[in-house]
């Protein structure tokens, strides 16, 4: 087994590109560093500086490496919605590939308002939606493949079409393994009913990059219980660190072990808005935590 940790902006409260509640990028950067991580992804586009000399200068001066960074777009309605899309493909693609990153992460966007609840789109798609889901993913792995290299990795996420394990298996049924495999976000599975230990023991051929975080099970049992918006319910601390919450991470340390899993393994622990200090510490404790329990 080889697991490379890495962190990730979203772990310092990063959600989007400016934000005034938001961690500023040079103190996410610093700290990413000292908390012990030599692996990150980029964040939201335009968080980090976007100038690829400017952001090659601050990572290298920190030691830092990039994993991968990632899109997000209304994949079933390309009329309306693939040229956002392909802005953020043919941004992100250069400077992927100037640091040598494999990995393009890509995210449908949700059917509520994160930050109300509100629901604006069914939380399922028909069959011709889905299909069209599945085409727009694979014109973005077909891209992302031929012009810069890069490895497609669906994320399945809470709020979004393909949350739940049927509607994940679903959809790696229905792609092509050439073109697109999957991220496995434990704290996102587990959120949304599934068992990322036994779907990752199912699934992994299809898996090469984890998100690692889990769930406060009190809290999202009252979140469903009440309907909180998912936004609320992650800045009352839905996302705990590894060491806590429901996911069993012996368990799918594990797992790993037994099917001797090469990959990339991102702590993402959402946690938007996060006072400033609150990040580092939670960073150190998870960056100790899976070195003491034999993951990276």
């Amino acid at each position: 087994m080889h697991l490379t940790i890495g962190s990730a902006p979203d772990s310092w409260g990063v959600w989007f590109a400016d934000d005034a509640r938001q961690t500023p990028w040079h103190r996410c950067l610093d700290e990413i560093a000292e908390a012990g991580y030599e692996w990150t992804e980029l964040g939201p586009f335009g968080y980090l500086p976007t100038d690829p000399a400017t952001l090659k200068q601050e990572l290298d001066k920190r030691g830092l490496k990039v994993s991968g960074s990632f899109v997000e777009g209304d994949l079933p309605n390309p009329d309306t919605g693939w040229a956002r899309i392909e802005k953020q493909l043919r941004g992100l693609g250069p400077i992927l590939n100037q640091f040598d990153a494999k990995y393009l992460v890509l995210i449908q966007d949700c059917y509520t308002n994160l930050f109300t609840g509100e629901q604006f789109a069914p939380a399922r798609l028909d069959e011709a939606a889905f299909a069209r889901l599945v085409d727009t993913t694979e014109r973005v792995g077909r891209i992302a493949r031929d012009d810069y290299g890069l490895q497609l990795i669906f994320h399945p996420h809470a709020q979004t079409y393909v949350e739940h394990e049927d509607q994940i298996e679903k959809f790696l049924a229905a792609t092509d393994p050439k073109l697109v495999s999957i991220v496995l976000d434990t704290g996102h599975h587990s959120y949304c009913g599934g068992d990322p230990v036994f779907f990752m023991k199912k699934h992994h051929a299809r898996i090469p990059y984890l998100h690692l975080k889990s769930v406060d099970p009190v809290l999202r049992a009252r979140v469903l219980s009440e309907n909180i918006p998912f936004a609320l319910a992650v800045g009352q601390g839905m996302f705990v660190e590894p060491s806590q919450g429901a996911v069993d991470f012996i368990a799918f340390r594990d797992v790993l072990r037994d099917i001797d899993y090469t990959g990339f393994g991102i702590v993402e622990q959402d946690m938007f808005p996060a006072p400033f200090d609150k990040p580092l510490p939670i960073a150190k404790r998870t960056r100790a935590y899976l070195r003491e329990i034999g993951l990276g």
